[in-house]
């Protein structure tokens, strides 16, 4: 038998529900009308979606199913050893990630695919759960607000090809439902949790939608709570309650802010705030732009929001406080110090108004404050639509605006003007909801396709798993020998992530964490990258594939490559510190510990019987021997910088370095003789350890009796390693340990800074939480 809060109750489910599937056939839709992957032959895995979060879930795949190099601290497959929690806390810690364990894993794309329909379709779910419980209203309507905010530009443009930051589209509407309990001193314990959960998925959208929720709370308590102790009491439990949720985050934020800080400098480009024409055109459906906001939420909700200033049945106070909270954002966009504000204090690398979704929510609240009061009369419509009508006019300036994009804008707002009209009428009420639901679905629907054309037309594209990426991860499975060496997937590569994509051990690694000690130490030895340094790539040469133990590398044909090469862990004879110098060759050679390479007899031509090398990292052209292949070098300073390149084996004068271009104006040809490598390699052989073992977070191996010098771990040396309980030193750029001829044992183990704290941290909010709880639980009881 129903209680008299199960209808409510229902009727916000039957709304949430509603938003959830409107969301779904929106997005569906216009992702097979733009006939992208998985309803056509486009590839949808674009910038790095296809370079970064497509592999990382591959990875997390690969750990759900005990498969993984490494484990949750440290990831053994790329950078050759790198960090892995703060790339987890990133990309991968959102409740709806493990979904890609129930997918075959070489359907990864599907499931980051339909990992984003889920998060979109909850966030619209949340939406419609959040305007229910603010105010009492046709659970309809929520539906269709929820949808509105989840179908907003930001979400079906930008967010879905960023899939964590569609953690943060979710969390907004649930930190403003924690808000609401504020208010009502109700459900802390509910209320904490989900604050750690959205700031544990993604912290970056989960403080903007934290910086949101704040001020929609309050708007909330200066209209519903009289008296300044009041206000600051609600407002100093909201503030408790958020502390405390993101304490408990502590042990993924502490280590990912640390992690951040080491990591290789982006990027920096000064914001400047888009012409105010292009931010009214981002208004209307069907536009793309990677630098502006995607302001879209569907002319329906935009002109209840337009109107809400002119509707007589919400109070004026009211209306002047949500519409200038609405203005207050709208100019927050476009002003430096408070663009900052949104953007953690630093201006993001790529697309600058990445809090727009926020924007979209609070704009969805609004028009649910105004149609909860009551529909809109005809001159609360009348002058809601004026103001759109000028902001078409002023977005005419735009190059932004298009022809489908106003025909799909005046014609939804006619018809949404005579919906919200005809809702008056309850003998029109289902046809005119319907239609409002047809009108956003078909405008969000073509935004989201429209958005495919402009991404696909200005962004790098990644192809969805195929023939290709099989042949080689099979190959690479097939020359296994981990630990015992290394198996690099090489060049050229599929992704920034090929090792964790494909499978291997290998150098390329591409994240926002990638550490600035590893970006050097590749680079100083001749390393390409992109993203200015935070993708670097493998770099295929035999000297570095001694010294980092790669004794298996895939070929561009699909063959593997072989070679004998030392173990993880060798020893280096005493002596004076090393320091890496500008050329490559050399600090190949310092590394090694030996001389293999040798200058040209004559300028450009190597000696017959040896192999040239050409290191031209600001050359982006073809290159070869007069009688070898052409090879591509790929630079584009400061962006790209090309990697040393094998040209192969020189014939003497007839093996002549061509340039198929001007030449570089920084250019050096080597010439590597592999008698005095394998000379060098047998060397460090004899003086490796005998024996090791790799465990998912360090290394423990025998060294060789009485070895004094430099033992040397063949992993960067990032912060976070210690050796035989004392912080790790550092030779070159990798792990080492000194030995005074007594040590008999190596034992290297990786955490990452700011894991003890962090835990600390979570510990005390824990105890803190429980004791409230139970304070809570007995003045209940005594009541």
């Amino acid at each position: 038998m129903s209680t008299p809060q199960s209808s409510p109750r229902r009727r916000s489910l039957l709304g949430s529900v509603l938003a959830a599937l409107m969301t779904t056939a929106a997005v569906c839709s216009g992702d097979a009308v733009a006939r992208v992957f998985p309803y056509g032959p486009r590839h949808r895995s674009i910038n790095d979606l296809g370079n970064q979060f497509v592999p990382f879930h591959a990875h997390l795949w690969d750990l759900l199913h005990g498969r993984a190099r490494g484990g949750l601290l440290l990831n053994w497959q790329s950078g050759y050893g790198t960090s892995f929690l703060p790339d987890l806390g990133t990309y991968l810690t959102s409740p709806f990630a493990v979904l890609v364990g129930l997918f075959p894993r070489a359907d990864t794309d599907l499931a980051v695919y339909v990992v984003t329909v889920l998060k979109t379709a909850a966030a619209a779910a949340a939406m419609a759960w959040l305007l229910r419980t603010q105010r009492r209203g046709p659970w309809w309507a929520a539906g269709l607000l929820g949808a509105s905010y989840a179908l907003c530009g930001w979400s079906v443009i930008e967010a879905s090809y960023n899939p964590m930051w569609l953690d943060g589209l979710i969390s907004f509407p649930l930190l403003c439902l924690t808000g609401e309990w504020a208010l009502r001193q109700r459900r802390l314990g509910p209320a904490t949790v989900i604050v750690a959960v959205g700031w544990t998925a993604n912290f970056y959208t989960a403080y903007m939608a934290t910086l949101g929720a704040a001020l929609v709370l309050l708007v909330r308590v200066v209209l519903t709570r009289e008296g300044v102790r009041e206000r600051v009491r609600v407002l100093g439990r909201a503030a408790g309650t958020t502390l405390l949720g993101i304490a408990l985050s502590a042990p993924v934020l502490v280590p990912l802010f640390l992690s951040s800080k080491q990591a290789y400098p982006g990027w920096f480009k000064p914001f400047r705030p888009v012409p105010w024409s292009d931010l009214f055109a981002r208004l209307l459906p069907a536009t793309y732009s990677f630098s502006s906001p995607a302001l879209f939420v569907g002319t329906g909700t935009l002109l209840l929001v337009a109107a809400l200033p002119f509707h007589r049945a919400v109070p004026v106070r009211t209306r002047l406080w949500w519409a200038g909270l609405v203005v207050a954002v709208v100019l927050s966009f476009q002003w430096t110090p408070t663009h900052l504000a949104w953007h953690v204090f630093a201006t993001p690398n790529g697309s600058p108004y990445r809090q727009t979704f926020v924007l979209a929510g609070i704009l969805v609240i609004a028009a649910w404050t105004g149609l909860a009061a009551g529909l809109p009369g005809p001159r609360a419509l009348a002058g809601g639509a004026g103001v759109l009508a000028g902001a078409a006019w002023w977005a005419s300036g735009s190059a932004l605006a298009t022809g489908w994009g106003y025909l799909l804008f005046c014609g939804g707002l006619a018809l949404a003007g005579a919906a919200w009209w005809a809702l008056r009428d309850r003998r029109w009420a289902r046809p005119a909801a319907g239609l409002l639901a047809l009108v956003l679905v078909a405008q969000a629907a073509a935004t989201t396709a429209y958005g495919h054309q402009g991404k696909l037309a200005g962004l790098d594209d990644y192809p969805s798993w195929g023939a290709a990426h099989t042949a080689r991860a099979a190959a690479l499975a097939g020359a296994d020998g981990w630990p015992a060496y290394r198996t690099d997937p090489s060049r050229p590569a599929l992704s920034g992530n090929d090792p964790l994509l494909l499978g291997g051990e290998g150098g390329s690694y591409y994240s926002s964490h990638t550490p600035d000690v590893f970006t050097r130490t590749m680079v100083a030895l001749g390393a390409g990258w992109t993203s200015r340094g935070r993708n670097v790539q493998s770099l295929d040469n035999p000297v570095t594939d001694a010294v980092f133990a790669v004794g298996a590398r895939l070929r561009p044909d699909g063959t593997i490559a072989r070679a004998e090469v030392p173990p993880l862990v060798t020893t280096r004879p005493p002596g004076p510190d090393p320091v890496y110098g500008p050329s490559p060759f050399a600090n190949q050679e310092l590394l090694l510990g030996a001389q293999v390479y040798e200058d040209p007899v004559a300028p450009g031509v190597c000696r017959a019987g040896t192999e040239a090398y050409l290191w031209a990292p600001e050359y982006n052209a073809t290159a070869r021997l007069a009688d070898g292949p052409a090879f591509r070098l790929n630079a584009s300073p400061p962006r790209n910088r090309a990697a040393l390149q094998p040209l192969g084996p020189s014939h003497g004068p007839a093996s002549a370095l061509v340039f198929d271009q001007s030449a570089p104006a920084v250019w050096t040809l080597s010439c590597l003789d592999r008698e005095r490598l394998a000379s060098a390699v047998s060397r460090l052989r004899r003086t490796a350890a005998p024996s090791l073992r790799v465990s998912a977070s360090g290394v423990r191996a025998t060294l060789p009796p009485g070895a004094t010098g430099t033992a040397v771990l063949s992993v960067p040396a990032i912060a976070g390693w210690t050796c035989n309980d004392r912080p790790a030193s550092a030779y070159l750029g990798l792990v080492a340990l000194p030995l005074d001829g007594r040590t008999t044992t190596l034992d290297c183990t990786f955490r990452p800074p700011g894991l003890l704290p962090g835990a600390a941290v979570a510990g005390v909010a824990l105890a803190i939480l429980l004791g409230l709880l139970g304070l809570g639980r007995g003045r209940r009881q005594r009541t």
